[in-house]
């Protein structure tokens, strides 16, 4: 498994871990818009996913996905 791949799931991990504060909830999404990869662009849309987090999350997730869909990743 690569690195990146790693750095992925962790940060989808966090993202989506109702037991942390939402700031760091949300700083994981916007880590995970940073990294624009196709793998990031799958943890986007399984944290938008999550019915558990609150709309403001979810809809930044979608609003990370999408920009690294425009971005043509």
């Amino acid at each position: 498994m690569s690195e990146q791949t790693t750095e992925v799931q962790k940060l989808a991990a966090i993202a989506a871990d109702l037991g942390l504060s939402a700031e760091l909830r949300i700083k994981a999404i916007e880590l995970l818009g940073r990294l624009g990869t196709n793998e990031a662009l799958r943890a986007l849309l399984a944290v938008a996913a999550t019915e558990e987090l609150i709309r403001d999350e979810r809809e930044l997730a979608l609003r990370q996905a999408g920009a690294i869909i425009k971005a043509g990743h």
